[in-house]
This record gives C-alpha cells, structure tokens and sequence, in this order.
C-alpha cells in the first residue's frame, strides 16, 4: 500500500467520524428547544424526524467546514515554498 492510499484511507476515516460526532452534538443540542410550543400536538414522530434531518444537515455543514479548514492548514505551507 502506497502512501496515497493510505492518506486517503485516513482522510475517510476522519471524515466519517466528524460527521458522526458533529452530527451527534447537533442533535443533542437541538433536544433544548421545547418543540411542543411550535408544531402541533401528537405529531411526535413528525418531530423526530425532523429532529435527526435538521440535526443531520447542520453537523454536516459544520463537519465539512472544520475539515475544509484542517486541509486549508495543511496547505499552507506551499504557500511559502
């Protein structure tokens, strides 16, 4: 195994693991809001759905951001070179 498959091997590997956890931290953050006062009664499942999509969405975005700024680090240094 070359050193660019590996690299890639532990970029996907990071990846997958930042979603997981920003989305993770997303929906627990967003289970502080009182639901019950903005959409309808008895909807329970239709708000848990949208709970996990609103939850997946916003990790998602916050995820790629953190991994666009880690690579962007990462090349710097060819900046100077």
């Amino acid at each position: 195994m070359d050193s660019i498959t590996a690299s890639l091997g532990q970029n996907a590997l990071i990846g997958i693991c930042s979603h997981i956890f920003f989305i993770a931290i997303t929906f627990y953050a967003l289970q502080a809001i009182m639901y019950e006062k903005v959409f309808k009664k008895n909807h329970v499942f239709q708000i848990q759905l949208l709970l996990i999509l609103v939850s997946i969405a916003i990790g998602s975005t916050v995820s790629n951001f953190f991994i666009a700024i880690s690579t962007w680090s990462k090349q710097l240094p060819y900046l100077f070179n």
